[in-house]
């Protein structure tokens, strides 16, 4: 009982990361009706970014999170959406996907040439010492990487449901037209979207690079699954991409634990056929009409 404990709250730990980097690819869909397939070179980015003011400014490891964070959400946020999405999104919305696709590798290869192929230690945020939890051993890094996280979602579900601007976003996501008429800054609501994604990304990028170690392919394996959970959660629900994630987490190391880690990559992408094939709309997404 104790091992499945352990082993219940890592996966939930590693799921509820998943999950920030996957309500990203919720806020951008809802935001430009569009996939950004850069969203896990978004989530890799920003551990170099520490890592540039620790080595090459000198700035103590705090620090270097705080310039990690405005960077990460001007240039993933703000140039993101002023220079490719606001141009390319009037011709389309394969065009901008194409595009994001285009950004992704242009960012892993510039981290490739700028910081060298080989994985660079990352400073964690907390000290991993196990502690005893209900005579399981769990790490202290995962309870408070889960505890942090399910309090983002919580602190943004809130904003976006109990405040003026949250709900503004919300009206602009459903039917811009009719939002602009009642008065919403629809430009403004969209800017907030593309830079609470970056902060978000940039979040997920410090709690989980301790693990992983800042390497340039950090971002296919973390935006893959971040995609994969988004739409076995429900592609247009926030907390489709949270409930996507946590169920990731959990799976991938419970067949590690008690089946075989040998496939648990292809884990992800069964579990994703399988919901396409029950459930199109995700376990808890809206199904959404087309005219045509």
């Amino acid at each position: 009982m104790s091992q499945f404990l352990q082993v219940l709250l890592s996966g939930l730990a590693t799921g509820a990361v998943y999950a920030l980097v996957a309500i990203g690819f919720t806020l951008v869909w809802q935001a430009a009706q569009t996939v950004n397939f850069a969203q896990g070179e978004f989530v890799m980015v920003p551990a170099f970014f520490v890592l540039i003011g620790m080595h090459w400014l000198g700035l103590s490891f705090w620090i270097s999170l705080l310039f990690g964070l405005v960077v990460s959400i001007v240039l993933l946020g703000l140039v993101f959406k002023k220079l490719i999405v606001e141009p390319i999104l009037p011709h389309g919305g394969i065009t901008l996907i194409i595009a994001t696709m285009a950004l992704g590798i242009l960012l892993k290869e510039s981290a490739k040439e700028f910081y060298g192929a080989e994985a660079q230690p990352f400073p964690a945020l907390f000290p991993g010492d196990p502690i005893n939890l209900f005579g399981a051993a769990v790490s202290l890094r995962d309870l408070l990487n889960l505890g942090i996280s399910l309090g983002v979602v919580v602190l943004l579900t809130l904003f976006l449901n109990r405040t003026r601007t949250g709900r503004c976003m919300q009206a602009t996501a459903q039917n811009p037209g009719v939002a602009e008429i009642l008065g919403v800054d629809v430009k403004r609501m969209v800017l907030y979207t593309f830079l609470i994604n970056a902060a978000l990304a940039a979040l997920a990028s410090f709690l989980i690079t301790p693990v992983y170690l800042a390497k340039f392919s950090n971002g296919e394996t973390l935006g893959l699954i971040a995609f994969i959970a988004a739409i076995v959660g429900g592609f247009n629900q926030i907390r489709g991409a949270l409930v996507g994630g946590l169920l990731i987490g959990v799976l991938d190391n419970l067949t590690a634990t008690y089946v075989t880690a040998q496939y648990r990559a292809a884990l992800p992408l069964v579990l994703l056929i399988a919901i396409i094939l029950v459930r199109p709309q995700g376990l808890v997404g809206t199904s959404e009409g087309r005219a045509v």
